[in-house]
């Protein structure tokens, strides 16, 4: 071989060495700049414990072990109504990076757009505690006549933050101003623990009887059952405990047909009338072994058992005087 030859062959193997070394120091540097670039996987939707979201507890962070634990520490907002839910896009998290000394240039950015985050939480609805608090009323009814609850309004939702292995409702009733309703107050345990209440108010229906008359009834006239109807309907209030049928007295007043009898309309016959006034009557007083009597005149009308004004025909003397059954009256000393 020339020497022209093994020059040309000298520096063709100078110049692949050159290339290889070139190459593998590139290989390297590529590879420590993959190391140094952080690389961040978002997905669409997480549930996390806690009220303020860290970067660590919504995504994927891979990259450089010291920029992985500085970016996962970084806050991404704060949860401040139960329920609530945030969402944090792209933009936002290459902000919180650049102000953490994050630079974008070192980020890498894959998965979804946006982040849905919410609070890792259970809800009680406000139905469930009318439920229980109708089952409860049922199986403790507040009267023996009560056929009907009606909620009057349902309480707001329960929201129980946190996960909780046991979860406890106790209903209780308690008491209320209003005498046709019922409170049901519920305490939430979590954990063994009470979080929070919830109160139910009920409306209360009470089965009753009325006396409603079937025809029209003058004043005076006798109750019968022919004239009046007991029927059974639903009441705000419970039926008296002396609550009886009208049947026997006397309507004090015209009751139209139809008309529902309440307290007052009706009431008990009244004795009859005996003594008239200004008519004769007997003034009698008897005592063992002494009968006495004397003619006196009524200045008034009554009944047996009633007292009035007796005027003595004799004497002229007024005195006070006791109507017996038989007509006489008794003078009261």
């Amino acid at each position: 071989m020339s020497s022209k030859a093994a020059n040309i062959v000298m520096i063709t193997c100078l110049l692949a060495s050159a290339q290889f070394c070139r190459a593998s120091v590139n290989s390297e540097t590529d590879g420590l700049q993959k190391d140094s670039v952080l690389q961040i996987y978002l997905p669409r939707e997480v549930t996390i414990e806690g009220n303020a979201p860290r970067l660590g507890q919504v995504s994927i962070i891979r990259g450089e072990e010291s920029l992985v634990a500085r970016a996962g520490e970084i806050t991404l907002g704060r949860i401040s109504v139960p329920g609530q839910k945030i969402v944090i896009d792209r933009p936002t998290v290459l902000s919180r990076l650049a102000c953490n000394q994050i630079p974008t240039s070192k980020v890498t950015l894959t998965g979804a757009e946006k982040i849905t985050i919410k609070r890792q939480q259970q809800i009680i609805k406000g139905s469930e505690f009318v439920e229980l608090a109708l089952s409860f009323l049922e199986k403790n009814p507040p009267h023996p006549l009560v056929c009907q609850l009606d909620p009057i309004r349902t309480p707001k939702d329960l929201v129980v933050s946190g996960a909780s292995e046991y979860i406890k409702l106790s209903p209780r009733l308690t008491t209320s101003g209003t005498k046709n309703q019922a409170k049901i107050q519920i305490a939430v345990f979590a954990n063994g623990k009470e979080i929070g209440t919830r109160e139910v108010t009920f409306r209360l229906k009470y089965n009753c009887r009325r006396a409603v008359t079937l025809v029209e009834l003058g004043a005076g006239a006798a109750i019968t059952p022919e004239n009046v109807k007991i029927e059974k309907t639903l009441s705000n209030h419970p039926e008296p405990a002396d609550w009886s049928s009208p049947y026997g007295l006397i309507a004090r007043r015209r009751l139209p047909t139809n008309t529902v009898i309440r307290p007052g309309m009706v009431g008990p016959t009244e004795p009859a009338i005996i003594v008239g006034r200004n008519k004769t009557v007997v003034i009698r007083v008897e005592r063992p072994g002494l009968l006495v009597t004397a003619i006196g005149k009524a200045m008034q009308q009554a009944r047996a058992g009633e007292y009035i004004k007796v005027r003595n025909v004799d004497s002229r003397r007024i005195i006070l005087a006791r109507v017996n059954e038989d007509g006489t009256v008794e003078p009261v000393f």
